[in-house]
């Protein structure tokens, strides 16, 4: 194996900020110390990372980084850029549903969920019901058009059905959600990192960032799938190894289940309607549904995933794969949050001070607890990372897909020789990667990790989904009300989402936890002690909007943009169904309104039957693809297996060459 200079430059620059960092955080940590001693005095010897955990730590990120260089340096070159954005629909079933769950479960779910058990108890868990209801409602409605089409940016299904500018939008909605979402992902691992070794925080991001940066855009979407199962075998093994040891440690399941019993945290069938309320039955099951669906049905690392394999069936069965890796990851969460709170019967960390956010209950258990096994805490550590990992990965793939095509090809119509299609790929990935970095910094600054993330989330997904549904579901739908109802949404949303964060801020909103004690504490850090968490402080002069569950902020973005759009599809005009393209309709919902009668179809302005002429008519939409040129008779055969990208479909679009 070689490396050309261009990339040993590249490694030395990031070793060398690396270390800059690390030696302008060693004041911080100073301050620190004093503060901590004082602790530690008083209890028993704080347990440091070893050498043995920076190994099983190192590891990871170096197994990692190989993948990396094999797919990008050894193995198989990448011919084109859809080569490298979907792997050439060559991956098998296994590895991609690994893939799924992996990008699913990040480090954000990890350390959130065992401290949502702690703070709030069992509520959240029903979150698995959504998940069983999500998959058969992607596999029906969404998953047959994905499939059919083949589109490596998914957000082309605008153009096609809309116009352009719809797909601009979502496609830039996109981009601010993954950006933004990713910087979560990368802050929460280095925040345990950080309690757990005493590294500086934004040491940890860089290293993360370096590690996921480089075997993204090196290796392609072929690396990251394969990276992903890897570190899906890492993320279970080091939750499972926590939960068995934690519950051996207070004494078995009977004093768990007791402990959180008699604390009021066993709780899963809270049916109060109130949309203000943080988690309850009805929140959890539906808004849930609906921000589970904004990650199955309409966000493009998942539908590229999709689209690594030749075939439907194959992307169902990971489907309920991933599904059932997803329940089985929560529940694990969710107990070892129980065991925490069995071992903290008598002295709350947080009331006490010991740590300053919920977040980081997790690390300081397994570092108090379990730091004197040698390579537990770097396994422990190892899985964090590698969660975050494989959520960064395949959002910087599909950042790099969405701007190409989109915007690059698509807006700009920039002609991108298929020979340096991979290679810009590369270039826009790690673009994005360094963007990410720079707005980890104004991550840091709000409140809980798990929120804000899903808060991300719902200001975009939801908006999203709606307006697949329009185009999928509502021939009537017009580009002009898609457009219209989709910005009103997001403008609402994101009203909702930071005039909650302000309320949160500034102490107008706190949500009200279940009780601890900090009787038996012997240890008390007055600058970071929190003395007033069980109480409930939801002024009403907050906004209601301010107010409402931030879990429904998916339900919401969704309900507006479909809504607001058909509404304003019947003022400004609808489409004609006559003139639609029932290839662009979801099939079950195609069959669902040519099954009605003739008289009733006439009311709906539907034609009596799908127009054959318009079908069969050999006319191809040229979908602006830089690795694909249609006017090339030479391309290679790899690019044959996409030769789908060119359809037999009819649309209205400017993009249509006949044949």
């Amino acid at each position: 194996m070689k490396f050309n200079g261009s990339l040993y430059s590249r490694l030395k620059l990031a070793i060398f900020l690396v270390l800059v960092i690390s030696h302008l955080s060693e004041g911080t940590n100073n301050d620190t110390k004093q503060e901590e001693t004082q602790c530690e005095e008083n209890g028993k010897p704080k347990n440091t990372f070893s050498w043995p955990d920076y190994l099983v730590l190192g590891t990871m990120l170096l197994v990692s980084c190989g993948i990396g260089v094999f797919y990008g340096f050894i193995g198989e070159k990448h011919s084109s850029s859809d080569d490298f954005l979907l792997g050439g629909s060559s991956m098998g079933t296994f590895p991609m549903a690994m893939s799924l769950a992996a990008s699913f479960i990040t480090a954000i779910e990890l350390l959130g969920n065992p401290a949502e058990m702690y703070n709030y108890g069992t509520q959240f868990l029903m979150i698995c019901c959504a998940f069983i209801l999500v998959v058969p409602l992607t596999a029906r409605f969404y998953l047959p058009l994905f499939m059919e089409l083949r589109l490596t940016s998914s957000y082309e299904y605008f153009s096609l059905r809309f116009n352009p500018s719809v797909r601009y939008f979502a496609s830039g909605l996109y981009i601010l959600q993954m950006v933004l979402y990713m910087s979560v992902a990368v802050y929460a691992p280095a925040l345990a990192l950080s309690h757990v070794t005493g590294l500086n925080v934004y040491v940890a991001v860089s290293v993360v960032y370096i590690v996921c940066i480089f075997y993204a855009s090196q290796g392609g979407m072929k690396a990251v799938i394969i990276a992903d199962t890897f570190q899906a075998g890492v993320l279970i093994g080091s939750i499972l190894l926590i939960l068995y040891l934690g519950e051996k440690f207070v004494g078995g399941t009977g004093v768990i289940w007791s402990h959180n019993y008699n604390t009021g945290r066993l709780e899963i069938f809270n049916l109060n309607p109130d949309p203000t309320i943080r988690h309850s039955f009805w929140s959890v099951v539906i808004g849930g549904t609906f921000y589970w669906m904004t990650m199955f049905c309409s966000n493009q690392a998942s539908i590229q995933k999709y689209l690594s394999v030749e075939n439907i069936n194959q992307v169902k069965t990971a489907l309920w794969t991933s599904c059932f890796g997803l329940i089985l990851i929560y529940v694990i969460n969710f107990y070892t949050g129980m065991i925490m709170v069995a071992h903290y019967q008598n002295c709350d960390p947080i009331k006490s001070g010991e740590i300053s956010a919920t977040d980081q209950i997790l690390p300081l258990y397994v570092m108090s607890e379990m730091g004197h096994f040698k390579g537990v805490a770097g396994f422990f550590v190892a899985g964090i990372f590698a969660a975050s990992l494989g959520t960064v990965a395949s959002a910087l793939n599909s950042l790099a897909a969405v701007t190409i095509q989109d915007f690059v090809c698509g807006a700009f119509k920039i002609v991108l020789h298929e020979t340096k299609g991979a290679f810009w790929a590369k270039s826009i990935s790690a673009m994005y990667g360094a963007i990410s970095f720079v707005l980890v910094f104004v991550v840091a600054q709000l409140g809980s990790i798990m929120q804000v993330a899903i808060s991300f989330n719902g200001m975009v997904g939801g908006v999203t989904l709606g307006l697949f549904s329009l185009g999928m579901f509502f021939p009537w739908a017009s580009s002009k009300g898609a457009l219209l109802g989709s910005m009103i949404a997001v403008c609402v949303i994101s009203v909702m989402c930071v005039g909650q964060q302000i309320a949160i801020a500034n102490g107008d909103l706190v949500e009200e936890s279940k009780p601890t004690t900090v009787d038996n504490c012997t240890c008390f850090n007055a600058s970071l002690s929190h003395e007033n968490l069980d109480g409930k402080v939801a002024s009403s002069s907050v906004f209601f909007l301010f107010r409402i569950s931030y879990i429904w902020y998916s339900a919401l973005g969704f309900a507006m943009t479909v809504l607001i759009g058909l509404v304003s599809s019947l003022l400004v005009g609808c489409s004609d169904p006559h003139e639609t393209d029932w290839n662009l309709v979801s099939p079950p919902i195609k069959n669902l309104l040519f099954s009605l009668s003739n008289k009733t179809k006439e009311r709906l302005n539907l034609p009596l039957k799908i127009n054959s002429k318009k079908t069969q008519k050999n006319t191809f939409v040229g979908v602006f693809n830089m690795a694909l040129d249609i006017n090339d008779e030479t391309k290679p055969k790899d690019s044959e297996k996409r030769s789908e990208k060119v359809r037999k479909i009819s649309a209205p679009s400017s993009f249509l060459v006949t044949s």
